[in-house]
């Protein structure tokens, strides 16, 4: 299985004398320390034995060991940790595009396991789970003590099978249970529909599939809208998108880009850091862009977020992102499993790091809750005008398309009356890109 990533001569004559004063201590020191590990380790074996020996029920002593190693990793970070053959397996198939499961993204804060995103379409998401939810107990089990794989393996299940969560969730006083009906996931990394004269991507998750996912859906959306000379602009919608593979980030970066860095990786060794840039061709053809970010969006959606800010290709939108700003290597090891080791922060072209900062947006839109226009709303969005009073007379300077496009603009206006109730971010970008779109206009 191979490793993939998930998502730094003047005195020569007296340094020759220092390093001869010098390398005795230094060498006394690597012993010293060689010494201490050995020592550790034989620690380490003592207390294995005497588990085995002496705990009150027998152990499975392969289990015990692959508790040291996921402990050892789980010390380091949030997200090193070592996964079982089955569970290396399940990450392998759902870089894929499919698995079993409820459909969030999750990460440890405090000891409680924390939503980074629901999936869209996911049975979490159609359950009401947001991000910056915390979930506290399983099937009323607390997980307080758990390690994040733990904890997962409690929330597993069979297809089909229900599962309740105690969730805390800010700007709610008493915690509350959720039940979710655990499904077959499959995820359409990525989804294209027009809003007008407007394409809207909506990147849910980087797998294999997000970028042909994409271009494929982009192609269709514009050959709907009858060519790119008819798009006003695009929307990148990257809300609850907790991330994913490298590669696919940095290929969703490039639609979009012409040329300059997209990401770069530093690692502990500098000569092991990568520069990534982007390729001549922009799938959008250098339309305006308004790219949608929040809470959920973490790591890879954060790389795409930060690389297009950076070089102004758009004005990000929402509010500030997750702030995961290192790269996972996933390694096979010895039995089937692997490790999943942090490498390596990664950087936006400007050189920034965004961990435990996020992305902040250009323009910080809160999400408004959806509401329902009825009737009565639409009626007083379309006041009494002079058309309606009985004998009025016609206007004569406008031919019958014109007089048709004009219809045609009032209902896209009440078009966007209708998506402001339903989600007030996605409605201000598409606004947004209008004006954009204006000011690009040739006189």
């Amino acid at each position: 299985m191979r490793s993939f990533v998930m998502a730094a001569l003047a005195g020569t004559v007296a340094g020759a004398v220092l390093t001869t004063q010098i390398a005795g201590p230094v060498l006394a020191q690597e012993q010293s320390d060689s010494m201490s590990v050995y020592q550790q380790l034989d620690l380490f074996g003592d207390i294995f034995e005497r588990i085995r020996g002496q705990y009150v029920e027998e152990v499975d002593d392969g289990k015990l060991i692959e508790a040291a190693i996921n402990g050892m990793l789980t010390s380091l970070d949030p997200h090193s940790s070592y996964l079982a053959p089955d569970d290396a397996e399940d990450m392998r198939v759902q870089t894929r595009g499919e698995f079993g499961g409820l459909g969030i993204e999750v990460t440890q804060e405090d000891g409680f396991v924390k939503v980074v995103s629901p999936m869209d379409g996911t049975p979490a998401d159609e359950a009401g789970m947001q991000a910056g939810d915390y979930i506290t107990h399983v099937d009323g089990e607390s997980i307080l003590g758990l390690t994040l794989d733990e904890a997962v393996e409690l929330m597993r299940g069979p297809v089909g099978s229900d599962i309740t969560v105690t969730v805390v969730r800010e700007g709610t006083d008493e915690p509350f249970d959720v039940t979710i009906t655990r499904d077959t996931i499959k995820l359409t990394a990525a989804r294209v529909r027009t809003e007008g004269d407007m394409v809207v991507l909506r990147v849910t998750t980087f797998n294999d599939q997000t970028y042909p996912n994409m271009e494929e859906g982009l192609k269709e959306a514009v050959d709907e809208l009858g060519g790119m000379e008819n798009v006003e602009g695009f929307v990148l919608d990257l809300r609850n998108n907790p991330g994913g593979l490298l590669t696919q980030a940095i290929k969703v970066s490039d639609a979009f880009l012409d040329k300059g860095e997209i990401v770069s990786t530093r690692g502990r060794n500098p000569a092991d850091g990568d520069r990534y840039n982007a390729t001549e061709g922009d799938l959008t053809g250098g339309k305006p862009l308004v790219v949608l970010i929040n809470g959920g969006s973490a790591s890879a959606s954060e790389i795409v977020a930060g690389a297009l800010q950076d070089h102004r290709r758009g004005v990000v939108v929402g509010t500030k992102s997750f702030g995961k700003g290192s790269v996972q290597t996933v390694m096979p090891v010895p039995g089937g499993g692997a490790m999943r080791l942090t490498t390596a922060r990664y950087y936006t072209p400007s050189g920034r790091s965004i961990q435990a900062l996020g992305v902040s947006p250009d323009i910080v839109v809160e999400q408004q809750p959806a509401e329902e226009v009825t009737e009565e709303d639409e009626a007083q969005i379309r006041t009494r005008t002079e058309a309606d009073l009985r004998g009025s007379l016609d206007n004569d300077s406008l031919t019958e398309d014109e007089q048709r496009q004009i219809q045609e603009e009032q209902e896209a206006a009440l078009a966007a009356a209708h998506l402001r109730g339903q989600d007030f971010q996605l409605s201000y970008a598409i606004d947004l890109l209008k004006g954009l779109s204006a000011m690009n206009q040739p006189q």
